[in-house]
């Protein structure tokens, strides 16, 4: 495929975002990233992250940490044993060719795009990501367990502009990720005409076919959403099955019990750091949200990211053994109590909400439209696009409601459905999350000195 190679260079380096030559050790890099992943396989290197290994990994900061840009180079499938472009399988040349054809459809969709276009035609984000899960995708350092313990909250920064002035901000929306160009079989791309807002052509699920149906959007809607969600939970169903057969690690649980006040505080605000991350990953795929303008990106996001972590916590808990999956410990919710008693109240209600969603048997695909029905929930104070955001919610209600209808045909009491049940759940969302924020208010009035992540404070602010 000669004539393939020269186009590579269109896509910027997976690594860095800077200008690639090519594919080289299985990945799109540039020569820097290259050299540097050539020379790590020295057997004299041991490199050494001289912060919380998940340094920002772009053009401007590559040399800053070696440790970490090899991480991420492996995260993204660079192996010496890779062969080079020309020679690489079927298989994996038809990846690139596809990622090579898509990032030409988002260049001209960028210049073509007209303000009412489509919720499934994706904006192109910057090159400076800095996490990837699968090769070429997204993936995420760190586990993606749930706590439900008091002070849950905080993720990452990774705003490469500013690594001392951390911030919510437009430049933090805009440049945590780039957007996984490869098209696999559950994405939606390209545009459609401005004159049919509810068209959707869609490549790789209906390839060339523009549709004004409403079962076939939802349809889409779905298996793109039901995607995004995928690519951002790095432990499977089955992976959590696995894990509920295996013998309880006392020991564990003892270490968790007795564990101090200020620390178990510190030690929950750090495990959900990953998990909101994530969210936010999930968030960028989400058919229309980058469409949205930064400030309505990031009221949302700042008002439900709190919210869809305890939607993801229900993935973790076992219901048989009322514990939840805390990184690889099985904790009952009594570890996480403390003495006061806000925190005792937030605990118990997240557990009892998570185990109610839990207790309902939702289907991957079915947490994932749910998770988006939340996030983009047109009542959030502060938004400005409510137009945008009430066609974006309402679509994706559409497509969780079918999904439902299709796989619970039963009532859960009545004629209550189980996407009744679900929707009346999320005015008990909002109050659990303001829970969280008067227990971390009243701790952190009571423990003034504890520095919490600089984002967790931007995200949970309590000083107003």
């Amino acid at each position: 495929m000669p004539a393939m190679s020269p186009q590579i260079e269109i896509i910027p380096c997976k690594v860095c975002g800077d200008k690639s030559s090519g594919v080289h050790y299985g990945v799109i890099t540039c020569e820097g990233c290259k050299g540097f992943f050539r020379r790590s396989q020295s057997s004299v290197v041991n490199y050494q992250c001289p912060r919380n290994k998940n340094c920002v990994v772009d053009r401007v900061n590559r040399n800053r940490c070696q440790y970490c840009r090899l991480q991420k180079c492996l995260r993204l499938g660079m192996s010496r044993d890779a062969v080079k472009f020309g020679r690489m399988s079927k298989k994996q040349r038809e990846k690139v060719e596809d990622e090579v054809r898509f990032h030409r459809a988002q260049m001209r969709a960028a210049s073509e795009t007209a303000p009412d276009s489509s919720v499934f035609e994706h904006q192109t984000p910057s090159s400076s990501d800095q996490h990837h899960p699968y090769n070429g995708g997204y993936t995420y350092g760190g586990s993606e367990y749930t706590s439900s313990g008091p002070g849950t909250g905080g993720y990452t920064n990774y705003n490469h502009q500013a690594m001392t002035n951390y911030e919510l901000s437009a430049d933090y929306v805009d440049s945590t990720t780039t957007y996984d160009p490869r098209p696999t079989q559950t994405q939606v791309a390209d545009t459609v005409a401005p004159d049919t807002p509810s068209a959707v052509t869609a490549t790789g699920v209906l390839p060339s076919v523009v549709t004004t149906d409403p079962a076939q959007i939802s349809e889409l809607l779905s298996k793109t959403i039901a995607d995004a969600h995928a690519r951002t939970c790095l432990v499977s169903t089955e992976q959590i099955q696995e894990s509920f057969r295996k013998p309880t690690d006392i020991s564990r649980m003892i270490y968790y019990k007795n564990m101090a006040h200020e620390q178990l505080w510190l030690e929950c605000a750090q495990k959900l750091t990953t998990v909101i991350q994530q969210i936010i990953e999930f968030a960028k795929m989400v058919p229309g949200f980058m469409k949205l303008s930064q400030d309505d990106q990031i009221v949302l996001l700042k008002a439900g990211s709190f919210e869809l972590a305890v939607l993801r916590m229900s993935r973790y808990l076992d219901l048989q053994q009322n514990c939840v999956l805390y990184g690889d410990t099985l904790l009952p919710q009594e570890a996480f109590y403390t003495t006061d008693t806000a925190e005792m109240k937030l605990v118990s209600c997240v557990f009892e909400l998570a185990r109610s969603i839990a207790e309902l048997k939702l289907t991957e695909t079915e947490l994932a439209l749910y998770s988006a029905a939340v996030l983009l929930s047109p009542d959030r104070p502060g938004l400005k696009c409510l137009g945008d955001i009430n066609r974006l919610s309402q679509a994706v209600i559409r497509a969780l409601r079918s999904e439902l209808d299709r796989n619970h045909v039963t009532p859960i009491k009545g004629d209550v459905t189980v996407c009744d049940a679900i929707l009346a759940k999320i005015p008990q969302l909002r109050e659990i999350s303001l829970l969280h924020m008067d227990a971390l208010a009243k701790f952190k009035r009571s423990q003034p000195h504890l520095e919490f992540p600089a984002l967790h404070k931007e995200l949970f602010s309590v000083d107003s």
